[in-house]
Order: structure tokens, then C-alpha cells, then sequence
């Protein structure tokens, strides 16, 4: 089974050596790996809690994906939208929402670093606070447990994030008796995960210390490098590479060779401005080629836009139905039967331990349903249809059709159903051949109650 890697950057700024080196440039090398799935989003909702400045981010967002589509990402290959073109992501954020912990959320990094800030400065301890910087943890795990993601590339500082969407995930799996969400993991390069900026501190819009990546060109570019602090020692005295930036930034973007050729000549005492022009010539070596690309598309933004809005439909063909299978397990479904009351409730739990279907439309406008077996658990996906009726119909002989009229087709990592010769629905996806055998045994005694229903 394919892993599946989620990427996202927040659309408040310019993108710099940080984020390609720690974000960017590891999830396009996964993204070419034929056992990745990869997603790499515009994270423009979580810019709106960060800045308030409407043309900053309209711009950043355009500057962002120019940039991920310039460092060689494929949007045939993989799935590339913004953040804001999913409804479904605040929809889920607000179904975690009613069960994450406020003891959860306190403990949250940037809260209570801006708490901690108020104390210090003799303020109240949630002044200047916003719900969306408190609740920002939510709206990342609803990200990232509305594709499922196996694994989400962060820095150190982010790995809090990944273990409050775990626990979110696992909280309303345990509530609802069902693996509705896939655990995600952190992924951390340990050498590059985070890269130091202009004053040693981490690379930060923040810090105000970042090197541009494309923005300015070659002459920024350089010029950013030559302005990165370093300590007094002067040429011929030996420097130490484990403390300096410049090694650090070098060794992101250098082999093993060229690396061990750097750390020599800083031990052998090489000037430092001698050194930043070396660092300078071994990152434009990289970024050149890029950036040519990247300028051709900034002069294309309706390019762009048309590659964002495929994207969002890709991405939606999976959320839709994930938020349409969590509404029917929290009782925001149709009103097809009366609501349960007095002595019917034993009848009705009943009625509810048996298979059924949920049906939905799709984003395209075309009519698909799922079948759940009595547990929960979704068995089959309809292909789509224009109309209506022709699903309802399918349904209807998939009532009747008893588990030994069912013709199965196994596939490398699912099955295919078939009804006269035409596949018709299929199952999800199985981590194993073991998942798939039981999801075969569970889909037959679906199948055969309904007959034995009908």
C-alpha cells in the first residue's frame, strides 16, 4: 500500500532556503517514489491567523506555488490545491473541534509561548489572543486527517502538531467504535529539518532573518549570504563547523564530498567571506535552474490558478465522501426514517446493526453511494452515475444479488465488484492481504444479509 505524504506552508510571506530545504525540496524527491502518494496544499486558511494584510497573502499564495511547481513538482503525479478551495477541511475542523480537550489545546506551543509573552510583559495572559491562534492545532489536524495521511514532512518545533492530530484522530475513532482516521506520523530529515538564518536562530519569517529563494534574483541571493553572522576569527585561524550557519546552510544542499572539502577548509582557516562566496556559488548552482522557472510561471498566474483548481477537484473526490460517510456516524444524515422514541428504540438499534448504503453526490454533480457493513465499516464504493435512478437501481440489485451471485475481482490492493461483466463498485484500498481477505469475508455476510432483507 502506498504511503501517503502531506505537505502544506503557510501563504504569509515569500518562500526562503528554509522551507525548500525543509519542506519543499524533501516532499517533491517523495513525491517521484512510486510507493508515495503525495499532497502539497497552500495552507491560506492558517495565513488568515497569522496576518490580516489581504494583498501579502493573495501574493504569497501565488509566490508559493509558483515555487513548488519550479522545484519539479508534478500535478499530474500528485494532488496540489489551497487550503481554501476545500470546504470540507473546516467542516472536519469543527467536528474536532466538539471533541478536542481545552487542557489539549492549552499546552499547545505557540499559545503558550503567547501567553508566557503577556506574563512577561505584565499583560493580561490572553491578550491579544485569537480563537484561531488557540485553535490552530485543530485546523492542522483536520488537514491532514481529511486525506489520511500516513506521513506530514515538519520541522522539530511542529512535531506537537502531528501528536494532537493523533490523538484527535484516535479520540473520535474510539468514540464512534470505527478507524475512521489513519494515524498520521512526523517525518524530520535530521540534518536539514531546520535551517539556521541569517543570525543563527532558525529560519523564520518571524525572525525576520531568512534568505530569499527566487525573490531578487541572484544578487539578493547573494547578498543575503554575505550578510549571515559569524564569529571574529580572521582569516588563517581555524573555524569551527559545528557552530557555524554557513557549514550548516552548506551541508543542506552539498554531498558527502563536497561536505567533508568544506569542513577541511573551514578547519584550515578560510576567510569567512571566502567561505559565504563558496556557500553563495553551491546554492545558485541548485537554485539557477529553478528560478527560471519559477519566473516564467509568476508571468502565468492563470496557468496556475487552472493547475490549483484540478487539484482541488482531486482532493475533493476524497474528502466529499470522507465528510459524507462522518455526518451519517454523528446523526447528521438524511431524514429518511423517524426518530427513534419509547418502544421503538429496540427495534431501531436493530435496524441499525444491519448493512446499509449512504448515498451522495459527487462534486462533478454525478449520484454514488457507499455500503457499510452492520459495524461501520465501508465495503464498497459505486462508480459514479448522471442519474440518480441508475444508482438507486444498482443499490436495488445489490439488495437481491446474495453473496454467491457476487463476482469479485481482486486487485493489487482492493477488489472491483462486478455485475455482467461490468465493474460496478469497488472496495478501499487494504494495507494487506490479511485486511482484504476479512474485508472479503465481512462484504459476503453484507451482502447475504441483504438478501436475506429484500
Amino acid at each position: 500500500m502506498n504511503t501517503r505524504v502531506l505537505t502544506g506552508i503557510t501563504t504569509t510571506g515569500t518562500p526562503h532556503l528554509g522551507n525548500y530545504v525543509g519542506a519543499i525540496r524533501p516532499a517533491v524527491e517523495a513525491s517521484r517514489r512510486d510507493d508515495v502518494e503525495a499532497f502539497f496544499f497552500l495552507a491560506d486558511y492558517h495565513a488568515l491567523i497569522k496576518s490580516d494584510d489581504a494583498a501579502r497573502i493573495e501574493r504569497s499564495r501565488l509566490e508559493i506555488a509558483a515555487t513548488w511547481l519550479a522545484a519539479g513538482l508534478d500535478p499530474q503525479r500528485v494532488t496540489f490545491y489551497r487550503q481554501s478551495d476545500i470546504p470540507e477541511i473546516p467542516e472536519l475542523t469543527w467536528f474536532l473541534t466538539c471533541i478536542a480537550s481545552k487542557g489539549m489545546l492549552n499546552r499547545a506551543h505557540a499559545y503558550k509561548a503567547a501567553v508566557d509573552k503577556n506574563a512577561a510583559a505584565g499583560e493580561d495572559a490572553d491578550a491579544g489572543i485569537t480563537a484561531g491562534l488557540y485553535m490552530y492545532p485543530v485546523l492542522m489536524a483536520a488537514d491532514i486527517l481529511a486525506f489520511d495521511a500516513n506521513q506530514v514532512p515538519v520541522g522539530r518545533d511542529q512535531i506537537q502538531h502531528i501528536e494532537m492530530a493523533r490523538d484527535l484522530g484516535q479520540r473520535f475513532n474510539h468514540l464512534h467504535g470505527h478507524e475512521f482516521f489513519v494515524l498520521p506520523e512526523a517525518l524530520i530529515e535530521e540534518q536539514v529539518a531546520t535551517l539556521p538564518g541569517l543570525d543563527g536562530r532558525k529560519m523564520s519569517k518571524s525572525y525576520d532573518n531568512t534568505i530569499p529563494l527566487f525573490a531578487g534574483g541572484t544578487k539578493q541571493l547573494r547578498e543575503a549570504i554575505m550578510r549571515i553572522v559569524t564569529d571574529s576569527r580572521a582569516p588563517g585561524e581555524p573555524k569551527d563547523p559545528d557552530s557555524s550557519a554557513l557549514f550548516t546552510i552548506f551541508r543542506a544542499f552539498a554531498g558527502e564530498a563536497e561536505t567533508a572539502a568544506f569542513r577541511q577548509a573551514l578547519l584550515g582557516g578560510i576567510g569567512w567571506g571566502e567561505a559565504k562566496q563558496a556557500l553563495y556559488e553551491r546554492i545558485e548552482a541548485d537554485v539557477a535552474p529553478m528560478r527560471e522557472r519559477y519566473e516564467a510561471l509568476m508571468a502565468d498566474p492563470a496557468a496556475i490558478e487552472a493547475t490549483l483548481h484540478q487539484g482541488a477537484q482531486k482532493a475533493r473526490a476524497i474528502a466529499t465522501p470522507k465528510l459524507a460517510a462522518l455526518r451519517e456516524v454523528l446523526g447528521l444524515r438524511a431524514m429518511t426514517t423517524a426518530p427513534v422514541h419509547g418502544g421503538h428504540a429496540q427495534a431501531a438499534a436493530k435496524a441499525e446493526r444491519a448493512p446499509r448504503f449512504a448515498s451522495f453526490r459527487d462534486d462533478d454533480g454525478r449520484f454514488r453511494f457507499r455500503l457499510f457493513s452492520a459495524d461501520g465499516e465501508e465495503l464498497l464504493l459505486s462508480k459514479p452515475f448522471a442519474d440518480p435512478k441508475a444508482a438507486g437501481a444498482l443499490q436495488k440489485r445489490l439488495r437481491s444479488l446474495g453473496a454467491a451471485a457476487a463476482v469479485l475481482q481482486l486487485q493489487a490492493q482492493g477488489m472491483s465488484l462486478e455485475l455482467d461483466g461490468e465493474a460496478v463498485a469497488s472496495t478501499p484500498d487494504y494495507r494487506d492481504e490479511q485486511a482484504r481477505d476479512a474485508a472479503l469475508a465481512q462484504l459476503r455476510v453484507a451482502l447475504d444479509q441483504l438478501a436475506a432483507q429484500a
